[in-house]
This record gives structure tokens, C-alpha cells and sequence, in this order.
């Protein structure tokens, strides 16, 4: 069985990355985003949650801080979906049965 979070645990992994990760190393996004090799606009967005981290970030995060890649795509899922259930408007679509 599978562990449900409630949804208000599900948070942007790019704040908790800047809170975490690059803040206890000294870094700041301009630092952070050359080390990472990519532009200061993309390393800002995403550590102000303003884009989702990408599958390609989290992989060069993963290289150069040593946190799962994998983890902080869950992270990053659980967000999205979360904002998806508070703005959804999928509440007159009805369960299908399978036929007999």
C-alpha cells in the first residue's frame, strides 16, 4: 500500500532546494547556476518555484550536491498534482463500471 501525504506537504522542491541545499553551501543563484551550468534566469525560477525543476536539473543537482534525482521529481510531482486538485473542475465526472 502506498503512502498517501495530504497535499498541503506537497511542496515545490525549488524553495526547499534553496533552503536546503544551496543556502548551507554558501551559494547564491547566480553561483549555484554556473556551477549547475545553466542560466541564472532558469536557476532563479525554479528556486522561487515559479518553474517546475526538470528532470535535466535535478539530474545535474543530484551530480553536484549528491540528492536523489529521483526524490526531488516525487517532490516535484506531488506539487503539481496537488495544484491540480485545488483548481480541477472535475467534480461532475462520475466513476465508469466495468461491464458485466
Amino acid at each position: 500500500m502506498a503512502i498517501k501525504l495530504h497535499d498541503k506537504l506537497a511542496i515545490h522542491p525549488g524553495p526547499w532546494l534553496r533552503r536546503n541545499i544551496i543556502a548551507p553551501y554558501g551559494l547564491n543563484v547566480s553561483s549555484a547556476a554556473e556551477h549547475l551550468q545553466v542560466s541564472r534566469v532558469a536557476m532563479s525560477n525554479v528556486l522561487n518555484g515559479k518553474a517546475a525543476l526538470s528532470p535535466d536539473m535535478a539530474l545535474r543537482f543530484e551530480k553536484a550536491f549528491g540528492i536523489s534525482a529521483a526524490t526531488m521529481l516525487r517532490m516535484q510531482t506531488s506539487h503539481d498534482l496537488a495544484a491540480a486538485k485545488a483548481t480541477s473542475k472535475t467534480d461532475q465526472i462520475k466513476r465508469i463500471e466495468k461491464a458485466a
